[in-house]
């Protein structure tokens, strides 16, 4: 498997015969034939079944490369002497669920991490509230007493240390789980075109 990328100028041809709408990036890949983009151990019908490792984190690599958020084209060479049109459609259809498969996986687990997030907030605050409180008689019943002025501050440390998990889910971890929902989405979304290195002209390697 040979992998390689360009960039399609404006009003430039895919490999399916339509006119591409804009700037579009285009990666190339070469393969002896079509089911090696796929998951040879996937029991699934062929348009439920997962890609190859490599080709996926290649296309993903690719994607998430990219500057800004231009349409997305991915040309497949087939050594094969010739491609069906309803080959285009099925690898077309494939590759797309796949990757719209994967951005609902990782946006459930987005909200598994929010409802996550939600539990330790109510957990944090609670167990805030009471170090608090019991600070605050501590400091009451013993005032001169320098042991219960450091039980009084251990208290209050331990309070907001509780709170560290909710706010590292709620600044941090977020964030970057919606960036890869946004790329699945993308690539869900990806004009995919079969060409012939047989009817290019092209020696096959």
């Amino acid at each position: 498997m040979t992998l390689n990328h360009a960039f399609a100028p404006p009003t430039a041809r895919v490999a399916d015969g339509h006119a591409a709408a804009g700037p579009r990036e285009v990666l190339d890949l070469h393969v002896a034939e079509l089911r090696q983009l796929f998951n040879s151990m996937d029991p699934a019908p062929f348009r439920e079944r997962d890609l190859d490792p490599e080709a996926e984190a290649y296309i993903v690599d690719w994607a998430r490369e990219l500057k800004g958020r231009p349409p997305l084209s991915l040309r497949v060479h087939i050594d094969s002497a010739a491609i069906r049109p309803e080959d285009t459609a099925l690898a077309r259809e494939a590759i797309g669920e796949y990757f719209r498969r994967r951005a609902q996986a990782t946006k459930s687990r987005l909200q598994q991490l929010f409802r996550v997030g939600r539990v330790s907030l109510l957990i944090g605050l609670s167990f805030l509230a009471v170090a608090l409180g019991i600070s605050e008689v501590v400091a009451s019943l013993f005032e001169k007493s320098r042991f219960a002025r450091l039980v009084q501050e251990s208290l209050v440390i331990g309070g907001w240390v509780a709170l560290w998990r909710p706010m590292e889910i709620f600044l941090y971890d977020w964030w970057p789980i919606r960036s890869e929902v946004r790329l699945y989405e993308r690539l869900g979304a990806i004009e995919v075109s079969l060409l012939s290195r047989a009817m290019e002209g092209r020696p096959a390697p």
